[in-house]
Parts: C-alpha cells; sequence; structure tokens
C-alpha cells in the first residue's frame, strides 16, 4: 500500500529532525519544553464554495511563552498558514518570533498535520502534531540551534497553546 505524499514527507522530516537532534546532543544541547498561549490579532481567510467546507486561514496571533530553555519568558508572534478541511485533516506551517525584553529576536520555523480519527461518542477527535526548527536569531539569541516536535492545544474558540518539545543549544555553549 502506498503511502500519502505527506505522510512520506512527514516521515522525512522527523528522520531529519532526529538527525538535526542527535548532532546537537553530542555538543551538549539541553532539553527545552515551551508553552506559548497566543491570541489573534490579524486573519485573512479564504472560504471555499464549492461545498468543500475547504478553508484557508493567514493568521497573526500574539502571546507569552513560558517553561524551559533560552525561550522561556518571551514574547510570541505567529505568522501562520493554515490549509483545513473539517473533519478530514490540514496543513498549517508558519514562524514564531520570540522576543526578548531587550529586542533580541529567535526565529522558530514549524510545520503541522492535524488529522480527525473517531473519536468518543463518534465525535471526531482531532490529532495534531508536528515539528519545529530554530532558523534564525539576533543578539542572545544568534547562533541559537534547536529542533523538536510542535503540538498544538485549543483552550477556547480562539486562543491557542503552541507546545514546543525538543532540544536547543545557544552559541555561547558550542
Amino acid at each position: 500500500m502506498r503511502q500519502p505524499r505527506v505522510t512520506r514527507d512527514l516521515t522525512k522530516a522527523i528522520v531529519l529532525v532526529a538527525g538535526i537532534g542527535a548532532t546537537l546532543s553530542l555538543a551538549s544541547a539541553e532539553p527545552v519544553k515551551i508553552e506559548a498561549t497566543v491570541m489573534p490579532k490579524e486573519e485573512v481567510r479564504l472560504d471555499f464554495a464549492d461545498g468543500s467546507k475547504r478553508f484557508v486561514q493567514l493568521l497573526n496571533r500574539e502571546g507569552e511563552a513560558i517553561g524551559s530553555g533560552p525561550l522561556d519568558g518571551t514574547t510570541v508572534t505567529e505568522y501562520g498558514m493554515h490549509d483545513i478541511l473539517p473533519g478530514v485533516g490540514g496543513d498549517a506551517n508558519g514562524y514564531l518570533v520570540f522576543t526578548a525584553g531587550e529586542g533580541d529576536i529567535a526565529y522558530i520555523k514549524w510545520l503541522l498535520r492535524a488529522v480527525f480519527v473517531p473519536g468518543p461518542e463518534g465525535k471526531p477527535s482531532l490529532l495534531n502534531n508536528g515539528l519545529w526548527e530554530v532558523v534564525g536569531g539576533t543578539g542572545q539569541f544568534e547562533g541559537l540551534n534547536g529542533a523538536g516536535t510542535f503540538h498544538v492545544e485549543f483552550p477556547s474558540q480562539t486562543n491557542r497553546v503552541f507546545v514546543l518539545e525538543g532540544e536547543m543549544l545557544s552559541a555561547a555553549e558550542e
């Protein structure tokens, strides 16, 4: 049986992140877990008029990050693109911009795959997981490296909690 392309691509990405994680582990990367609660600021939405209920959203959300590691206590801004087919699944990707009080910035690229599965009492249950990686930084975050898993929680109709777990290594630790 052939795997869908998205599943193959996600498998390749997981292998890549695992390889990056193994490399970072050799350089004494530290485990991190960040939870960033974000609220919507701007949205552009395209609803398909073909009866499929598919929609695409460009989102800008903002909030605060707490947890362990160098991103603890920063503000976070999401720049995301979400392609959703309700009840079936969706793909989302984008960037999270973590800003420290001094104006230093860490850029995190992320991707997510959402799949609806049968849940309690026949209602669909959402599984949404993905990957993240550090792609740039300024000031104290210059030279920051890291990668890991990405998960989204839905505490309300509009707010989201992004959960990033993995490993990070700052340039000063290399």
